[in-house]
């Protein structure tokens, strides 16, 4: 048996802006990462030297392997759900997927964004982290999905679910920002010694220009990662954390 963790994103980059202090020591620790992204980035505003859709989409797809490469992530998938309409699917085909995937892949803990939708306030990180939470709840119920317990998949409940949170905004819309209600912080993440890599994963996604825009925010927040504890097996066992992984078990 071994530790495992899944990370739900809603854009290539997300992994990278979000996430990567947490996959790495995760990675250092002996854990299996996996990131599951649920859009191309097509429709982003930042589109590098592209000139259509497919050609954007192609263009993050490649940096999305890169920086899982270089974050170490033993698997990342980036699927090809609409960019910027992820409100609009329909819910439970989505969270069937995410379903199967955790019964598949049986990760203690997983990790997505909350309903604030990160940084930016995005709505997709929204929608991604709604799906993601719903799929962590019922995949270790019966009542859901029973088609993929008749073709041999087992139920499985998660240990812990967390929400990334933030200490400050790059929203554009700052009016609406200083007011917007943000996810709490029950974990703080030192990755001082990881910082460095995790900016070398942010410019693979050149496309992006995300340190271009944001750079002066990282220089001063990079060195931590915050998170919200969401959910847990055994809450009443989760004290004051240092680590994800505090209190899991391999199963």
């Amino acid at each position: 048996m071994s530790l495992r963790l899944l990370c739900i994103t809603a854009h290539p980059d997300d992994e990278s802006g979000g996430f990567a202090g947490a996959l790495m020591q995760a990675h250092e620790r002996g854990v299996l990462t996996r990131v599951v992204c649920l859009t191309e980035g097509r429709a982003a505003s930042n589109r590098g030297k592209t000139q259509s859709d497919d050609e954007l989409a192609l263009l993050r797809r490649n940096e999305f392997a890169k920086a899982c490469n270089l974050l170490q992530i033993t698997e990342g998938k980036v699927l090809d759900y609409p960019d910027g309409d992820l409100n609009r699917l329909d819910f439970f085909e989505v969270v069937t997927m995410l379903v199967e995937e955790i019964r598949r892949y049986r990760p203690q803990v997983v990790l997505t964004f909350g309903g604030d939708g990160g940084a930016n306030l995005h709505r997709d990180h929204t929608m991604a982290g709604i799906f993601a939470t719903a799929a962590f709840h019922w995949a270790g119920r019966s009542f859901f999905a029973p088609e993929q317990l008749a073709a041999g998949l087992s139920l499985y409940a998660p240990q812990k679910l967390y929400y990334s949170s933030t200490t400050f905004t790059i929203s554009k819309f700052t009016e609406e920002a200083a007011v917007a209600p943000r996810v709490p912080i029950t974990l703080t993440l030192d990755i001082a010694d990881l910082q460095e890599r995790k900016r070398q994963a942010l410019e693979v996604h050149g496309s992006q220009g995300v340190l271009d825009r944001a750079g002066h925010l990282y220089q001063q927040f990079g060195h931590q990662e915050h998170y919200q504890l969401a959910a847990a097996r055994k809450p009443e066992l989760i004290g004051n954390e240092q680590s994800m992984f505090d209190g899991v078990v391999e199963d």
